[in-house]
């Protein structure tokens, strides 16, 4: 016993030392702090979303939960508040917010223009000033108590703010939004987190990166040389690197824009082995499988469109079925990530003004109320570290509740008040006693229908009489109500005024009239109608929300299709292999690869096409394009070998189901030609409704585009510092960093400590014939320049794209072993091809050199097959041969003739069946199939467009009811796709 009252003794003595002042006083009387309890009772109590306590008690002191529960001893020095059946929530929680930061302001302009900044700004700093991990919210902080106000009012209690700027954006902090206090007092985290973007820094015009794969490239390599740093092999200091060395043991948030950025996060961090939060788009529905395999917890934003104003028939005629269905199924975007379990929070980030109204709609769209207060509340908690003093209502935590009317998601709920660490807010006066519903009023032999509706303190009177609205005016304070009404008789400026007191029942209740004549006399109001009994008004109805689709848009896929075993009977069958073109044979399909080819083919179990009559192709092959690409090029460098062209891959490109339709399986996604060392190419299958990572060819080739002529030197852009500037400055760019890889392989091999590079790893690996060249090419002294460079270096050229001039050099061509992927007739688009002729593919291919017809084109690309057959009327080239140009050579160009370009034995079947002889301009795909998988069907696409029109008809229906409802409505918008060329930046 005595061990016990010493310990008591003791932390009372603590406690005291504690609680001791050290600010010097310049005033005679000492401030007291109150130390009392705070009690209320008879709540009801949201200990957290799962523990509700009817009928409940909570007690605080010093800004913390004391005690909680059905019933709670009172302290003897408590002030006790009677809450009268109210309702208390843990106050929630925002961890994107730049509250009280002040984002810094863009100078404005092009990067490109005037004197473009290609080197850091800083000094001591990182190479690249968008990565700021040094950046602290706790320097830029400025607390801001009307933005503090609008988020107390919507229910949160705590944000996580930091500065919204670059790449690495540095240390946040975890902010209380109490109304009194010191910003010390606030802070309950100055280091909770650090945040990344994709987007650059608004202090910095740095150029470098110009693109999202650049910005990319550069967060690996950030990652690399911060490791390297730490392990104390640099021979500077770098304040930057050691800043984010720092903070890479705190919860890593990265803002994103779109749902394939988001991917793209995840992608990075599961590169460098972190696992960041992830601040979504509010689309995350439209890949919901993919989003739950990233494993993250996503901080999700309820910001949804607002409809179309669709009045307009021929206005209305551009609105995309894609941006209509996002209307229509972003409130239930939270409903579905709840029935997928993908973990998430809630944000206010850019939905401010239409927060609760955007959080309600959510519940009516079928988001479950407990999940929608976790992930306000607990889930943010944990993620942040602070679970046992935040987002919930346990003893010890913070006192950071709001009390309400009832239900916070029923939309009739008033929020009364907010305490943030025992800090009392009061927006409505909790004793006012609500009035919103319908009530029939009797002043003397008259009867009015009153409608109040809105804020019980700002309350809205909608009055009529004898199904005649008239005018009236409403005041209500300290529970006494005011009622002014116009005289039903517009003819006559007479008022009729009405004034009670309203007692804790507003079911009933009378007052004082003064008659327009001035007659004194009295009133009755009966409700006869409650606000939450209004279960079918118009506000509390939600259309139809319409399936999504793989991509959710038009000729989208209801279920991602399925690979089948084919057999075809009875075609025309292009092998291009020895046997030539087949008549009359068949062809089997089984596993997704080409089972036999002959005659008389039977299979049990597959599924058999017809095709007298028709003719069968191995798909068509594009060996140069930009198609389903979301950026072609980072021009930040006159080198970008570290950026890789998989990570901007664009699934939901319209193109890819167009180039199906134009008969094309397979394409090599290339770079761009903004500098001579480009970035590394994707080959992709042409997977409509897939993820961009299932369109990547699997193990396939490495590749990277070079450039060469006007656009690497910048003669069409407005841009006058880059290097080079020249064609012999573009020699000389290749010569400089094959020299330094070579360089930078001797000290690898060295055993000293290095810096990993990827954009030298990826140059060393096109030294040591691992990966592969596609040269955008024109004038023939150039193509010459780069295969000498090429041999001096110990490599070959595998590819030369444009290569209008080929047939100036096919000779030297064929010695070097370049291959030539060609237009068929393009000519004096710009004056580098002034010299073009229609028979350069013919004389490439006579010489001996692997010719290949590309696009570079999303228009061109779903026409290959016509641009082969100009060879043949051009160049005498025959037909066998020409179809080859589109399919077997670039497949041998890629290095993947192995699995495609041909239809044998064990290749994949990539297959297009078409109606008419393939190289004729009537000819068109039937079927486009690849690895067995049906991505194109002639019949279905006819279908499919009936259902685009039925399903924009319906939107379009529910967006004018929309609108004739009130909701706003935003102009329709143009959303087509730009169409990426080798010059786009």
């Amino acid at each position: 016993m005595r061990i016990k009252l010493l310990f008591c003794l003791l932390f009372s003595a603590v406690t005291g030392l504690q609680a001791q002042e050290y600010f010097p006083k310049n005033d005679a009387v000492k401030a007291q702090e109150n130390t009392n309890f705070t009690v209320l009772s008879n709540a009801n109590i949201y200990v957290d979303p799962s523990t509700v306590i009817q009928n409940g008690m909570l007690a605080m002191r010093n800004g913390k939960v004391t005690a909680v529960g059905k019933n709670i001893k009172i302290p003897a020095n408590a002030v006790v508040i009677d809450l009268k059946g109210k309702t208390i929530y843990p106050s929630f929680i925002d961890l994107y917010s730049s509250f009280g930061i002040e984002k810094p302001k863009s100078e404005g302009g092009s990067p490109y223009s005037g004197n473009p900044q290609y080197d850091a700004g800083r000094e001591g700093y990182y190479w690249n000033d968008h990565i700021r991990p040094e950046t602290s919210a706790l320097e830029n902080f400025s607390y801001n108590k009307e933005e503090a106000e609008k988020l107390r009012k919507l229910g949160f209690g705590v944000v996580n703010t930091h500065m919204p700027d670059g790449i690495v954006r540095g240390t946040g902090m975890l902010i209380a939004l109490n109304s009194e206090g010191t910003e010390g007092d606030r802070i309950l985290d100055k280091e909770s987190a650090q945040y990344l973007s994709f987007e650059k820094s608004a202090k910095s015009k740095q150029v470098y990166p110009s693109s999202k794969m650049g910005a990319m490239a550069l967060l690996r390599q950030t990652y690399l040389d911060a490791d390297w740093y730490a392990k104390g092999n640099a021979h500077n200091k770098d304040l930057a690197l050691e800043a984010f060395n720092e903070n890479k043991n705190l919860l890593q948030i990265f803002k994103t824009d779109n749902l394939l950025d988001e991917l793209r996060a995840d992608k990075v961090g599961d590169e460098m082995g972190v696992q960041y939060v992830i601040v979504g788009s509010g689309n995350e529905f439209e890949r919901l499988d993919a989003i739950n395999a990233t494993n993250a917890t996503f901080i999700v934003p309820v910001n949804y469109p607002e409809p179309f104003d669709m009045e307009d028939p021929y206005m209305a005629n551009y609105a995309t079925l894609g941006d209509m269905k996002e209307w229509n199924q972003a409130p239930a975007n939270l409903k579905m990530l709840s029935e997928k379990k993908v973990p998430y929070t809630i944000t206010s980030h850019d939905a401010e003004k239409n927060f609760r109204e955007n959080l309600l709609k959510a519940v009516a769209y079928g988001l479950d109320k407990k999940d929608a207060l976790a992930a306000l509340t607990t889930v943010p908690a944990k993620l942040i570290g602070h679970e046992n003093k935040l987002g919930t209502l346990k003893e010890g935590a913070w006192a950071n509740f709001i009390i309400t009317s009832g239900d916070y998601f029923d939309k009739e709920t008033t929020i009364y008040e907010n305490w943030v660490q025992g800090k009392r807010t009061v927006f409505e006066d909790i004793d006012l006693v609500n009035l919103n519903g319908t009530y029939d009023v009797k002043v003397g032999s008259d009867t009015y229908t009153v409608k109040i509706s809105g804020e019980p303190s700002k309350p809205k009177a909608e009055v009529s009489t004898n199904n005649s609205k008239i005018g009236s005016k409403i005041n209500y304070s300290n529970n006494w109500v005011n009622l002014l009404l116009s005289s039903p008789d517009t003819t006559k400026t007479e008022y009729t005024r009405l004034s009670a007191r309203i007692s804790n029942n507003a079911k009933t209740f009378s007052g004082k009239a003064i008659l327009g004549d001035g007659t004194a006399t009295s009133f009755t109001a009966t409700r006869t109608e409650d606000a939450s009994e209004k279960k079918d008004e118009k506000s509390e109805e939600h259309p139809e929300v319409l399936p999504v689709t793989f991509p959710n848009m038009a000729y989208g896929f209801q279920e991602l299709p399925k690979q089948q075993d084919v057999l075809f009977k009875n075609a025309t069958v292009w092998t291009n292999e020895a046997e030539g073109i087949m008549e009359n044979s068949d062809v089997l399909v089984k596993n997704g690869k080409i089972a036999a080819v002959g005659r008389n083919l039977s299979a049990r179990g597959a599924t058999v096409i017809d095709a007298t009559g028709k003719h069968l192709t191995t798909g068509i092959i594009d060996e140069h394009s930009h198609l389903a690409a979301s950026a072609v090029n980072e021009a930040g460098h006159n080198s970008s070998a570290e950026v890789q062209m998989e990570d901007v891959v664009d699934p939901d490109d319209i193109g890819i189901y167009r180039n199906l339709a134009g008969g094309v399986t397979t394409m090599q996604l290339l770079h761009g030609s903004a500098n001579p060392i480009g970035g590394q190419s994707a080959i992709l299958k042409m997977k409509w409704g897939a993820t961009p990572q299932e369109m990547v060819l699997d193990n396939s080739p490495k590749f990277i585009k070079f450039a060469l002529g006007e656009n690497v030197k910048q003669a069409n852009w407005d841009s006058n510092s880059r290097f080079p500037q020249t064609r012999m400055g573009v020699e000389q760019v290749f010569v400089d960093y094959f020299t330094r890889a070579r360089e930078y392989e001797q000290l690898k091999k060295s055993g000293k400590p290095y810096r990993k590079d990827i954009e030298m790893e990826t140059i060393l690996e096109i030294i040591n014939g691992e990966r592969f060249v596609t040269a955008h090419s024109y004038v023939q002294s150039e193509i010459n320049m780069l295969m000498k460079v090429a041999e001096q270096f110990g490599f070959n050229i595998n590819t030369f794209t444009h290569i209008l001039e080929g047939y100036k050099l096919a000779d030297k061509m064929a010695e070097h072993g370049v291959g030539g992927s060609t237009f068929s007739d393009w000519w004096a688009y710009k004056y580098e091809v002034k010299d073009a002729i229609p028979q350069n593919a013919a004389i490439m291919h006579n010489a001996g050199v692997t010719v290949a017809i590309n696009s570079d084109d999303a228009e061109m690309s779903r026409r290959l097959n016509q641009e082969a057959a100009k060879s043949v009327k051009y160049g005498d080239i025959s037909e066998e041969e020409a179809w080859k140009f589109v399919t077997l050579n670039p497949a041998k160009l890629l290095h993947i003739d192995d699995r495609v370009g041909s239809i044998k034995e064990g290749k994949d079947a990539d297959l297009v069946l078409w109606n008419a002889h393939p190289l004729s301009v009537y000819a068109k795909p039937e079927k486009t199939i690849i690895e067995g998988v049906v991505y194109f069907d002639l019949e279905r696409d006819q279908q499919l467009r009936k259902e685009v029109e039925k399903q924009k008809n319906l939107l379009t229906s529910q967006m004018l009811k929309a609108k004739n409802n009130g909701l706003k409505t935003q102009p329709v918008k143009n959303s087509s796709k730009e169409e990426m060329h080798c010059d786009t930046l």
